[in-house]
């Protein structure tokens, strides 16, 4: 169901990063914020590096979160996660009952994505679910930025565009994404990195 609902300026948002690939086992972050304005908390856990458990852990930390009765969007930067630790979207939303929204700064290269793949024993599993995430759009990034793409379950394109522009404040990036990662680097890496 892609329903479109109304959005409260200060809608609760869940922005799910992961951290650098330094060993086996990823750390991910969540920010918790109210719209694109405040940050209400941080999670954290751990996915297995080209493992295929980020589905399952994410929905198991958001579900245990005391924030979990206020959350009303998921926000995942991309579906990889720990490598190519795929995030079965339709099976988090199934899961949690919380839309998930999947942003992307570009479009994937999916002739890439298919050769890696290759060298997975489950990858035609993992291509699956890539192919599972529906449909890339393109939408235009906060305050006129820059374009994103995403994917999307169980939400409808209108109420996304809203929440795409209410959030991102900084750059064409949601505050809960590019806090999230913020918060992801520079715990493992000392100072955080990269284009936030």
């Amino acid at each position: 169901m892609n329903s479109d609902f109304h959005i409260k300026s200060e809608i609760r948002i869940l922005g799910i990063d992961d951290s650098a690939l330094l060993n086996k086992n990823v750390m991910i972050v969540g920010t918790v914020f109210r719209g694109g304005s405040w940050i209400d908390g941080v999670l954290r856990s751990e996915i297995t590096k080209d493992g295929l458990d980020a589905t399952d852990i994410i929905s198991n930390m958001i579900k245990k979160s005391k924030h979990y009765g206020q959350i009303r969007v998921v926000m995942l930067d991309g579906i990889t996660y720990g490598g190519f630790n795929v995030v079965d979207i339709e099976k988090l939303h199934r899961e949690t009952g919380i839309p998930v929204i999947v942003v992307m700064r570009s479009y994937p290269d999916f002739e890439k994505i298919k050769s890696a793949l290759e060298y997975f024993s489950d990858g035609k599993e993992r291509w699956t679910i890539i192919t599972r995430a529906g449909k890339i759009e393109k939408i235009a990034g906060g305050k006129g930025r820059n374009p994103i793409y995403i994917q999307k379950a169980g939400i409808g394109l209108e109420s996304l565009k809203k929440i795409i522009q209410l959030t991102s404040i900084r750059s064409n990036i949601p505050e809960p994404l590019r806090v999230a990662h913020l918060i992801a680097t520079g715990i493992i890496l000392g100072e955080s990195r990269g284009k936030a």
